[in-house]
């Protein structure tokens, strides 16, 4: 579990509320802030910030994409763009991988997910039935080769998924109730070297066609052989087997070309989330066979590449809405859970991170500003009303906030959160992978750490004013429960 401290940063005494030390820059660090920094500029003089619903909506056969407008002037400052996926029962996400490092918050489901790392081994394999015969009967060799497949996980609520760009991810869901994940991309990362568009590269399917794919076709040739090659040259959502020659393809692959056909996808209109049939996937999964897997593993012979006690060790995954992972508590106020770097390494690499914050009914969150990054709110489940100030004293949002809504709260824009009469439970994404805030008040606030002749003189006050205001302060670190409120959404 993550610790609280009052951190010293360079030259600087700064009071602060945050599970993160203060930790020392590498020069990659440096630079890729600058990146990010130069990426930004001009784009963060916002005015009026907006709590936004997904704007475009795509239906596949098991499933369907939500994307948030990303030329919003407010996800244009903060560099990122936003999904939200629903995997019905049944439904296979298909093998992709997106030109931006993301995380992914699961908000209620369970299932299977695959995380593909080039250039490790395949350390999950099954054994077959008829090895299992062939050991079990009277001298039955039966010997044959069973799948392989680099390791899978179990995901459920409160997980929060890693990925680096360019590696590919696949989701299965084998429960009963629909995945709903929400997913953040930071499209000004160094990792993202093309564009700030999302583009999501697909390993099979007709991703983007989905129920509108039959219609497609049937108006492409109906138009006849010429426009039928515009439109195809114009069409986006394949794919990226499609583009190449099938005879080189199966070539490449040692198939024949109905497979390569077949894996090019030109005539599926299932979508990117399709629907698996034959009674579901069979995978090998930590809850299946593990005692056969490890047996077989046990077994193998395969010559170690460098890579299995590093990158192919790594953990991408962690869950935030356990109890045991609550860094803050407060029995009226609510909890906080906090994701960075310490808790998940892979964070480091990817400069991101994430936090799980439940407010009890009529509960705040000190006012209080992000040092080193912007913040992402996605709102799980309830409601509440937040004011956000920018530099200049203007209140840019005054507004309250409900489930399903995505709520961008920019670098050192200071926040103050108040939730309903049902309470308020966001998660959130940071741009930074050790995220650090600086509370106004509380019991680390930046107030008691200041000199009363300095308050004195700042705000016109007299001693006795000043040592009220550092004294008779709230003495809860950042959540806590007002001693009145007029209704559910005012702040107080």
């Amino acid at each position: 579990m993550s610790t609280l401290t009052i951190t010293l940063c360079l030259t600087l005494t700064i009071t602060l509320l945050s599970p993160w030390p203060c930790l020392g820059q590498t020069s990659q660090e440096t630079g890729w802030r600058h990146q990010r920094v130069q990426a930004q500029e001009g784009r963060c003089d916002i005015r009026r910030l907006t709590a936004t619903e997904a704007r475009r909506r795509i239906r596949a056969e098991g499933g369907v994409t939500e994307i948030w407008d990303a030329e919003d002037q407010q996800f244009r400052c903060a560099g990122v763009a936003a999904l939200r996926h629903v995997i019905e029962p049944g439904g296979l996400f298909l093998p992709s991988y997106t030109n931006a490092p993301y995380l992914t918050y699961v908000v209620q489901g369970s299932g299977i997910q695959g995380v593909i790392m080039p250039g490790c081994p395949e350390t999950y394999q099954s054994v077959p039935a008829t090895t299992r015969q062939g050991r079990r009967g009277e001298g039955g060799e039966g010997r044959s080769v069973g799948d392989q497949h680099q390791k899978v996980v179990r995901i459920r609520k409160g997980d929060v998924i890693a990925s680096p760009a360019g590696v590919v991810q696949w989701t299965y869901n084998d429960g009963d109730t629909a995945i709903v994940s929400v997913t953040l991309l930071d499209m000004s990362n160094s990792q993202n070297q093309l564009d700030r568009n999302i583009r999501g590269f697909y390993l099979a399917g007709n991703p983007q066609r989905g129920e509108h794919g039959r219609q497609e076709r049937q108006e492409r040739s109906e138009r006849g052989e010429r426009g039928e090659r515009g439109s195809e040259k114009e069409s986006s959502g394949h794919n990226i087997l499609s583009g190449f020659d099938e005879e080189l393809l199966a070539e490449a692959f040692g198939v024949d070309i109905e497979t390569a056909r077949k894996m090019q996808g030109r005539n599926d209109d299932r979508g990117n989330i399709i629907r698996v049939k034959r009674h579901g996937l069979k995978i090998l999964s930590p809850e299946l066979e593990e005692k056969e897997w490890e047996e077989q593993r046990g077994r193998r012979r395969y010559e170690d590449n460098g890579l299995e006690e590093s990158i192919c060790a790594m953990k991408f995954r962690h869950n935030i809405d356990k109890s045991t992972h609550t860094d803050i508590f407060d029995g009226n106020g609510g909890r906080a859970s906090f994701l960075n770097s310490q808790n998940l390494p892979i964070l480091k690499f990817l400069q991101l991170s994430a936090e799980k914050v439940v407010l009890n009914e009529n509960a705040m969150m000190v006012p209080h500003w992000k040092i080193n990054g912007h913040g992402i709110m996605y709102i799980t489940r309830g409601s509440g009303r937040i004011q956000v100030v920018r530099d200049n004293g203007e209140l840019v949002f005054d507004d309250r906030v409900q489930e399903g809504q995505l709520l961008v709260i920019p670098q050192n824009y200071v926040a103050m959160k108040k939730a309903g009469r049902e309470g308020l439970e966001w998660v959130g994404f940071g741009t930074s992978n050790h995220p650090m805030i600086s509370p106004l008040s509380g019991r680390l606030s930046i107030i008691k750490a200041i000199p009363e002749e300095v308050l004195m003189n700042s705000y016109d006050i007299s001693r006795e004013q000043t040592r009220r205001l550092k004294s008779s302060g709230r003495q809860e670190m950042t959540l806590f429960t007002p001693a009145r409120s007029r209704d559910p959404y005012s702040i107080v």
